[in-house]
């Protein structure tokens, strides 16, 4: 149980430093856009802001997923080696 709770406080505050980062983030290329666009940038501005960073955000997620799911496969593959040279072994000494 206090394992789990750790597990879970490490993951909110984690989450937290997340959060603060993407605002920062969002903070400065709302700024960059205003010195883009002029600081009297009305809605289309906001439009362009939101239409880039949507598609950003996908294609980070996407590649983010391909990174996980690389890293998950070659875990497993290291760990199906292991586990046959393991067994190798066993059978040598036997």
């Amino acid at each position: 149980m206090k394992t789990e709770v750790i597990e879970k406080l490490a993951a909110l505050i984690t989450a937290a430093f997340g959060l603060v980062a993407a605002l920062a983030w969002n903070s400065a290329i709302q700024e960059t856009f205003k010195r883009y666009y002029g600081p009297n940038s009305g809605l289309a501005a906001l439009f362009a802001y939101a239409v880039i960073i949507t598609i950003l955000a996908v294609f980070i997620t996407l590649w983010i997923g391909k990174v996980s799911e690389k890293a998950k496969t070659t875990e497993f593959l290291s760990l199906l080696r292991l586990k046959r040279s393991s067994k190798l072994n066993k059978a040598k000494t036997s």
